[in-house]
């Protein structure tokens, strides 16, 4: 097996963050907002495992990205005791990448595999005995001559991340004892979220401040964060530093995110299919071509806050611009060309 190079990354909580900025993961339950049905869960889990003195069962976390499915995984390796190995799935190319990545495991270790759905199928079927017996089956030499060798591996578990869960194989899914799904957050969690993260970062927010950019976040935590050093960084330059109501709704004004978190690119793709396509029906892949962008991009960030937001919807015929979306826009008198 050729050697693995900058692939994994041994998370330590005790490592130290960066010089630059202190970290506003959470490393605990306690810290994590929101998901309460997901950790509520987890935490029985976790318990029942630790009295059994076994391994937690492999876990699979799906959802839009930046809901803190990372985080998650590094907090059960915590509340296990655990140390953690994180990797992705376009990382692993070969099925000898998956084999010396899991022969290098340690009892009661968690691996954490990141855009699990992107492993190809030989490399995936390389998991399958690991998952269920612990075990790896390795074969040596080629035609007439190979053999196959069967190695023993610690037990382990497996944590799967990943934005789309129909594209797992039925083999792989089935194997995961704990599946769960993360959801978008709500207004008040994503104003926790920022007020929490303003205090490690020492900045000086209101509630309004906080209100204000929770309303632009589009239920994500990261973006949350993202939209939070921004503002800071014009209430820095031109205001006095403190994070109002009306100063974040200036700054991130002239981010061009308007008020219910609609940035460029979703009034690109909503307006493009008004303007181009009558509203819909128009098919994922011709919407991005028309606005220039990967239609994986589009299924995975925009479309989700799009449709929880009733601007567009799916139909066995493509997407279609609803009533919300046209008012949302200005645009009146199409009530009579739409179906509800």
């Amino acid at each position: 097996m050729r050697k693995i190079k900058n692939r994994i990354i041994t998370t330590d909580f005790n490592d130290e963050d960066s010089i630059f900025e202190p970290k506003l993961r959470p490393d605990s339950f306690d810290g994590y907002i929101g998901q309460e049905k997901v950790k509520s869960n987890l935490k029985i889990y976790i318990e029942a495992a630790k009295q059994r003195g076994d391994v937690l069962d492999h876990v699979l976390l799906y959802g839009p990205p930046g809901l803190g499915k990372t985080t998650l995984s590094n907090i059960i390796a915590k509340e296990m005791n655990s140390k953690i190995k994180i990797t992705s799935g376009p990382a692993i190319e070969r099925p000898g990448d998956m084999a010396a990545i899991l022969n290098g495991l340690n009892e009661g270790d968690i691996l954490f595999i990141d855009e699990i759905h992107r492993l190809n199928r030989l490399t995936e079927e390389v998991l399958y005995p690991a998952m269920e017996d612990f075990v790896i089956d390795i074969v040596i030499g080629k035609g007439a001559a190979a053999k196959s060798i069967r190695i023993d591996l610690p037990k382990f578990t497996l944590v799967g991340a990943t934005t789309r869960a129909g594209l797992l194989t039925a083999p792989l899914r089935d194997r995961f004892g704990v599946i769960n799904r993360l959801e978008l957050y709500s207004y008040d969690e994503l104003k926790k979220i920022i007020k929490r993260s303003a205090e490690v970062l020492c900045i000086d927010i209101d509630d309004k401040g906080a209100e204000e950019i929770a309303k632009r976040a589009r239920g994500t935590p990261r973006i949350a964060n993202r939209l939070l050093k921004r503002v800071r960084d014009f209430a820095q330059v031109k205001y006095d530093g403190n994070i109002t109501g009306d100063v974040a709704s200036e700054s991130l004004d002239i981010l061009e995110i308007d008020k219910m978190g609609l940035d460029l690119t979703d009034r690109k793709l909503i307006m493009g299919m008004i303007e181009k396509f009558g509203g819909g029906p128009v098919g994922i892949d011709t919407m991005a071509v028309s606005i220039g962008e990967e239609s994986d991009t589009i299924e995975d960030v925009y479309e989700p806050y799009l449709i929880q937001l009733g601007f567009i919807k799916r139909t066995p015929r493509g997407r279609v611009v609803t009533k919300l979306g046209y008012k949302h826009f200005g645009i009146v008198g199409m009530e009579e060309f739409i179906d509800d």
